[in-house]
C-alpha cells in the first residue's frame, strides 16, 4: 500500500496552480499559429513522412506576451513546488513516490468530493 503524505496547503495549492497554468498554456499553444513569426506555408514529402504547414500569420504581440507570462508563471511554480521545504522532511528514498502522490493529489480530492 502506498504511503499517505500530509502535504502542506501551500504546496498543494502551488501544485494545483501549476496543473492549471500548464493546461492553459497547452490550450493556448494549440490555438496559435504554428510559427511565432510570419512564415510561408510549405509541403515536404522527401522525408520518412510528409510534412505540410499552411502559411502562418505569426503571433501578435499580445499572444507572445500571453505565452511568455504563462511560461514565466509555470517556471515560478515549478521552482516553488520542487524546492518547497516539505521535501526536506521526506526521506530521500521516498521523495519520488511523494512527488508522484503530490502530482495526483488533485485527482484524489476531486474523487472524494
Amino acid at each position: 500500500m502506498a504511503t499517505t503524505y500530509e502535504f502542506p496547503s501551500d504546496l498543494l495549492a502551488g501544485q494545483e496552480e501549476l496543473h492549471q497554468v500548464r493546461a492553459e498554456l497547452s490550450a493556448l499553444l494549440k490555438r496559435l499559429p504554428w510559427s511565432v513569426e510570419p512564415m510561408d506555408g510549405f509541403s515536404d514529402d522527401n522525408g520518412w513522412r510528409k510534412v505540410e504547414r499552411p502559411a502562418s500569420p505569426g503571433w501578435t504581440e499580445d499572444e507572445q506576451a500571453q505565452v511568455e507570462k504563462l511560461r514565466r508563471r509555470e517556471h515560478e511554480l515549478a521552482v516553488f513546488v520542487s524546492t518547497h521545504r516539505f521535501w526536506t522532511e521526506v526521506p530521500a528514498a521516498e521523495r519520488m513516490d511523494a512527488r508522484t502522490c503530490l502530482k495526483h493529489a488533485h485527482e484524489e480530492r476531486a474523487e472524494g468530493q
